[in-house]
C-alpha cells in the first residue's frame, strides 16, 4: 500500500478542539461494506449490534508533559514516554525533549522546587533517558506540575477540564501519553444500557505512546518502522473472548488500541494469549482479522498508520467512502470528535 492511498481532504474547522458537552453526545457513522453507511449517535450503540463482547482499554493517561528551564534560564519541555527499569530504584524515564537549542547529556532541567530532571543519555531517535530528583513524591509532583499531553492537532493548551475529559471512565492503569479515544464516548449510563441489552464488557491494557502520532515519511507503507507499545491481556478477558466465540457472539474492539492488542495477542481460532507483551504489529491492507469482528473508532489523521488499520478492518473503498461522507456531513474529527462503528464479519 502506498502513502498516497491514505490521503483525504479535511477542512481545518472539522478538527475538534474540545470534547462534546456530554461524553455520549457524539455522532456516530455506522459503516457496513454490504449495507453501506448510515447516521446514528453514540447512545444508539446498544441497539446497533446483537449482544456482543465489547473490549475496552483501561489505560490511564498520565500528565506527561512537563515544562522547566535550564540553569541558563532557557525553556525546556519534556514528554514522558515510558518508565525504565532502574537498579537504583529512582524514577528513570524515556522522554522526548524540546528546547530552543539541542538538549545535551548532563543537562539538569528544573521543573519545580525539589523536582529536577537529569538527562543521562540521548538516543539516535532523539529520545532521552531522564532521571528525576523528586524528594520521594514523584507521582504527587507529576500531578501538580504535569499537563495532560493533548495531541498536536488540538491547538490550545491543556486546561483543568482536560484532566477529566481526556480520560476514559475505564481508566485504571497509569501509563499512556494519549487517550484511547473511542473509549472517551462511554458513560456509566451507556455501559448500563449495553449490559441491559445483553452486551458484555472486558478490559485489556495498551499504554498509548507517541508513535501513534508519528507521521509516515515513506511512500511505501511496508518500509515504515512501526512504533512499539506495551500491552496486557487479563486471563478474565481471554476467557470472555473464548466464551463469546463458543456462543457465536461478536468481539467489538473499542478503539484501534484494543484492535492492535487483540490482534497482537492472537494465537489462533479467535483466541488470545494471556499476559503482558510488546507489539510492533502494523495492521494495514490486506489483512484478515483473527479476533476482532467489529471496531468502534474515532476518525483518524490522513496519511497515518491508524487510517491504514481501519481500512484493513473495514475495507479500503468502504472506508474512503465513509470518510468522504463524514466530511460532507461535517462530522467532528480526531480525539475529541465523533466516531464510527465499522461492522465486520459477524
Amino acid at each position: 500500500m502506498r502513502l498516497e492511498e491514505l490521503d483525504y481532504e479535511l477542512p481545518d474547522e472539522l478538527i475538534a478542539q474540545r470534547p462534546p458537552t456530554d461524553r455520549d453526545g457524539a455522532r456516530l457513522l455506522v459503516v457496513d461494506a454490504e449495507r453501506g453507511h448510515r447516521h446514528a449517535t453514540i447512545r444508539d450503540l446498544p441497539e446497533l449490534l446483537e449482544p456482543a463482547l465489547w473490549v475496552v482499554n483501561d489505560t490511564r493517561v498520565i500528565p506527561a508533559r512537563l515544562h522547566g528551564h535550564k540553569p541558563t534560564g532557557g525553556a525546556v519541555e519534556l514528554l514522558l514516554i515510558e518508565p525504565l527499569a532502574d537498579d537504583a530504584g529512582d524514577e528513570l524515564w524515556r522522554c522526548m525533549g524540546r528546547s530552543s537549542k539541542p538538549i545535551k547529556v548532563g543537562l539538569a532541567v528544573t521543573l519545580a522546587e525539589g523536582f529536577v530532571g537529569h538527562v543521562e543519555a540521548k538516543h539516535e531517535d532523539g529520545t532521552l533517558d531522564v532521571r528525576f530528583e523528586h524528594g520521594g513524591d514523584f507521582d504527587g509532583l507529576l500531578e501538580e506540575h504535569g499537563q495532560m499531553p493533548l495531541p498536536p492537532y488540538v491547538q490550545r493548551p491543556a486546561d483543568a477540564a482536560d484532566r477529566e475529559r481526556y480520560q476514559t471512565i475505564f481508566a485504571d492503569r497509569p501509563g499512556a501519553i494519549a487517550a484511547p479515544t473511542a473509549g472517551l464516548h462511554f458513560t456509566d449510563a451507556l455501559v448500563a444500557a449495553l449490559r441491559e441489552r445483553g452486551h458484555e464488557l472486558a478490559p485489556v491494557t495498551l499504554h498509548v505512546g507517541p508513535g501513534t502520532f508519528r507521521p509516515v515519511q515513506v511512500e511505501e507503507l511496508d518500509e515504515h518502522p512501526m512504533h512499539e507499545e506495551r500491552y496486557e491481556v487479563p486471563a478474565s478477558t481471554a476467557a470472555a473472548i473464548d466464551a463469546a466465540r463458543s456462543e457465536g457472539r461478536a468481539v467489538v474492539a473499542v478503539g484501534t488500541t484494543v484492535a492492535r492488542t487483540l490482534e497482537s495477542a492472537a494465537i489462533g481460532d479467535g483466541r488470545v494469549q494471556v499476559g503482558p507483551g510488546r507489539t510492533r504489529l502494523f495492521i494495514k491492507p490486506p489483512y484478515e482479522a483473527k479476533v476482532v469482528d467489529h471496531l468502534l473508532t474515532n476518525f483518524h489523521l490522513p496519511r497515518s498508520t491508524l487510517l491504514a488499520l481501519v481500512m484493513a478492518l473495514g475495507g479500503e473503498d468502504t472506508l474512503r467512502a465513509a470518510y468522504a461522507e463524514a466530511v460532507r456531513a461535517r462530522y467532528r474529527f480526531f480525539s475529541y470528535g465523533d466516531a464510527m462503528l465499522i461492522r465486520g464479519r459477524r
